[in-house]
């Protein structure tokens, strides 16, 4: 099955800007096109976005995005540098994790304050 840039753009939640600056960056293989020249992606593009998405979301950025897309594009010969890359980002993202949990706790800790400065104001 073959979608139109709108329709990739619907399915991926990027814009047809983005989804073009991925292409010309080199973060999307060249997309192939029609007789019209009017690209048409197909289903292994719309899964390689996603999981550009995936990397974007979790703080990858463009550059280690190009990097992992010119290894996957290399073949089968980088894969063991492409787990590196990859590793690297779940340590990034453990850490965004504990970061965050962090945060939670402080809030936690405020929400109890103020709740029983709340009570105690109420009792009065």
């Amino acid at each position: 099955m073959s979608y139109t840039i709108g329709q990739v753009a619907e399915e991926t939640g990027l814009s047809i800007h983005t989804l073009r600056f991925y292409e010309k960056e080199g973060i999307l293989p060249p997309v192939k096109r029609n007789e019209s020249s009017r690209r048409v992606y197909d289903s292994a593009d719309i899964e390689w976005l996603k999981f550009a998405c995936c990397l974007r979301d979790t703080g990858m950025t463009i550059a280690e995005m190009k990097r992992f897309a010119q290894l996957t594009i290399q073949g089968d010969d980088t894969i063991k540098e492409r787990i590196k890359l990859l590793l690297e980002q779940k340590e990034r993202i453990n850490s965004q994790i504990d970061q965050l949990t962090n945060y939670q706790s402080m809030i936690d800790y405020k929400i109890k304050f103020y709740s029983n400065n709340v009570r105690h104001l109420s009792d009065k």
